[in-house]
């Protein structure tokens, strides 16, 4: 018994420790999450103003654009999947994960190659255990994300995308939205080329209302086009890390205070066995003295 004991109380000693350590990370978590809203809420206004401007130009143009002109026979289609650097944040990476999955199959489908690039490690060790190519990935700040990560990552996708020779035709975005502590949905969405009938804003309200009339441009359409599609690229992958290392944050609390609840309930649990335990080994111990004092009797009244 004094062995099963002591097996008991080790193992409450580990759960307890455990039990700190998940509690710790749900209480950074949670703090991280409110410094998380404040950066998508600050971001948010200019990803969708720059998104207004560049519908009102090129509704209100002729132009024809590389970023804006549908190619009737793409052929090559990029998929950029945001994951976590980090885990322990439930299901977070992995619906993210299956979204890509399913885009690049239906991508595949249409009779085009998909070409992967990935933020976060947990996307790249999912990719290189499968041996599944990637064309790039970017890791280090999944959770606090800086807009000269974002310009990066856009600069080397609107290379391949307006490349001549060997890049891609489409650029499609797979990440996880910020809908409230308890609700983070993965989801996709085609940056490149822009489909000014199908823009959304953060609100998922529609960027396009009305019919513009048409203006006159300095120097040009185009030129206003090259200035502006960029910087839309730039502040919707922005925005998309943003909303997901808010999703991270808080599917890691979540799954933290889920841990910190089920150590609680093993602790309880542990405790009745060792008590349990304990009595058994008490009440051993009380039968073994009574036995011996009963024995002790019995030969003392046999000497006599």
């Amino acid at each position: 018994m004094g062995a099963q004991l002591r097996v008991y109380k080790r193992r409450i000693r580990s759960v307890t420790a455990t039990k700190k350590i998940t509690k710790a990370m749900e209480m950074i978590s949670a703090s991280r999450i409110v410094k998380a809203q404040r950066a998508v809420a600050a971001s948010t206004p200019y990803a969708d103003e720059l998104t207004r401007a560049v519908t009102a130009v090129a509704t209100r143009s002729n132009a024809k654009h590389p970023l804006t002109t549908e190619n009737p026979q793409a052929t090559t289609a990029a998929v950029l999947l945001i994951t976590a650097d980090r885990g322990l944040a439930g299901g977070y990476s992995t619906n993210a994960i299956k979204q890509a999955l399913v885009v690049s199959e239906r991508l595949r489908a249409e009779g085009k190659t998909v070409v992967t690039y990935i933020v976060g490690r947990k996307g790249v060790a999912y990719y290189g255990f499968r041996d599944l190519p990637v064309t790039s990935s970017w890791t280090g700040f999944s959770d606090k994300p800086t807009y000269g990560d974002a310009k990066i990552v856009a600069s080397e996708l609107i290379e391949a995308f307006t490349a001549t020779e060997g890049g891609v035709d489409e650029l499609h975005l797979v990440s996880t939205k910020f809908v409230s502590m308890l609700t983070q949905n993965a989801v996709d969405a085609r940056l490149l080329p822009l489909k000014l009938d199908e823009v959304q804003l953060s609100d998922d309200k529609p960027a396009k209302t009305e019919i513009f009339p048409l203006y006159d441009f300095e120097p040009s359409a185009e030129g206003v086009l090259d200035a502006l599609l960029p910087r839309y690229v730039e502040s919707r992958i922005y925005n998309a890390l943003l909303q997901s290392a808010a999703s991270e944050h808080a599917a890691r609390r979540r799954a933290m205070k889920s841990a910190t609840d089920n150590a609680g309930e093993l602790i309880k649990s542990l405790t009745r066995l060792a008590n349990s335990a304990r009595q058994a080994e008490i009440t051993q111990e009380i039968s073994e003295i009574v036995g011996g004092a009963n024995a002790l009797a019995d030969a003392s009244r046999g000497s006599e």
